[in-house]
């Protein structure tokens, strides 16, 4: 199914590179610290900021149907999402070298159409990457080595972050920015090779193809007639919400606590090396234990993470709290492509994932366009209220809902 042991060894290690050079590119290409604090030099509102961290969600989910309908009708997926991969990087690629000829007004919203063509391929990526990792790896392979190639490309990342403030400070506004976009967007260019080369075969029982209409008209059956589905579905929503508002914690260091350059290079490293603290463990428990426990510590680490955001105000324990979130999201990361494995019915992987992804981001996006007015004028104790709230429900939802459905499905 997986293939030779020698496909095996070399899928293993090209996802294991994968994930030391897409840490350190998304450290310097970071919409929850490094953009914020770029759209905020410009003299960003709240809003566009909020536009900035929304747009990775509408954009993606947006392109879901797209994506999801390639997918199902792509006979080798590595081929096709590696050349997605290529397109998306070099159209951002362009932008980042045409950065020094506009003006700031004009830059916040050139940036804000490129940062919107860039996710609208971050679409490709759940309806892709999660297929080719079931079919590529073995359950026990998919999380502690990968894990462990996160947690270096993390230590690339800390590397990375140690830099922003000597580019930010050492070279002139905005030819700083367009530096550490650059090499972020070149580790991007060069991980995309490694799904380029991947060893696959064709499946022995073939995907269900669909068309554009075929893929949406199939989202409110798969979530009508799958118990386990709709369930999970709710359960990582209230999770994304929760981690898609992780920006906001970036605007409120800087609008409360005047966090400068420092700041935000510590906030930058503090999240890559809660990602890769997050990696490790939650890729031992998987290998021992399976995705649904990891599922449940990362709706934990989210209430924490609201917790202690809201009931301190000191900037030190604000970094508590983002390193609890940071890992909150990195487990849910891993943790929602894995636990896919056990509910999707064999041949409608691309279009389970689609589904959650489309719904997820597209509530979630909606809350972060709405919360930023309101953060504007309430203040952001609403914000972790928010997180807070969606980490409890995430809680009950798994432990009352969700584990129901799936030990009835594992027994029948």
């Amino acid at each position: 199914m997986y293939g030779s042991k020698k496909d095996i060894k070399h899928n293993l290690t090209l996802f294991f590179i994968d994930g030391m050079l897409f840490m350190p590119a998304m450290t310097l290409i970071s919409i929850t610290t490094v953009i914020p604090f770029f759209l905020e030099q410009l003299g960003a509102s709240t809003f566009q900021v909020g536009m900035a961290a929304s747009m990775a969600f509408i954009c993606t989910f947006m392109a879901q149907p797209l994506f999801g309908s390639i997918a199902s009708r792509t006979k080798l997926m590595h081929k096709t999402f590696g050349k997605i991969l290529l397109m998306q990087r070099i159209i951002f690629l362009v932008f980042v070298l045409s950065i020094p000829f506009f003006s700031y007004a004009a830059l916040v919203w050139m940036f804000l159409l490129f940062w919107g063509i860039f996710n609208i391929f971050v679409g490709s990526y759940s309806v892709f990457f999660t297929p080719l990792l079931l079919k590529l790896l073995p359950p026990d392979m998919r999380g502690g080595i990968r894990g462990i190639g996160f947690a270096l490309g993390a230590g690339l990342g800390v590397g990375m972050a140690t830099l922003i403030p000597i580019i930010l400070n050492g070279v002139m506004f905005p030819y700083n920015f367009m530096i550490i976009f650059g090499i972020g967007t070149l580790f991007l260019m060069v991980d995309t090779f490694m799904f380029i080369f991947m060893r696959e075969h064709e499946d022995v029982e073939p995907r269900i193809p669909m068309g554009i209409i075929q893929y949406i008209k199939g989202i409110p059956s798969s979530v009508r007639a799958d118990a386990t589905f709709r369930a999970m579905i709710v359960m990582c929503t209230f999770l994304v919400v929760a981690n898609a508002l992780l920006p906001y914690y970036t605007v409120y260091a800087i609008r409360v606590f005047s966090a400068t350059e420092a700041h935000i290079a510590v906030l930058t490293a503090l999240a890559v090396i809660s990602a890769a603290v997050g990696h490790i463990v939650s890729g031992v428990i998987i290998d021992r234990k399976g995705p649904a426990t990891t599922s449940i510590i990362a709706a934990c680490l989210v209430i924490s993470a609201g917790v202690l955001a809201l009931t301190t105000s000191a900037l030190s324990f604000l970094y508590v709290a983002w390193i609890f979130a940071n890992m909150g999201n990195t487990f849910y990361m891993i943790t929602a492509s894995l636990l896919l494995d056990n509910v999707t019915p064999s041949g409608k992987l691309p279009l389970y994932v689609g589904v959650l992804t489309t719904i997820s981001l597209a509530i979630s996006s909606g809350v972060l366009l709405l919360l930023a007015p309101v953060l504007e004028h309430i203040g952001f104790d609403l914000l972790f209220v928010t997180v807070l709230g969606c980490g409890a429900l995430s809680l009950l939802v798994n432990l009352f809902v969700f584990r129901r459905h799936l030990n009835r499905r594992r027994t029948q």
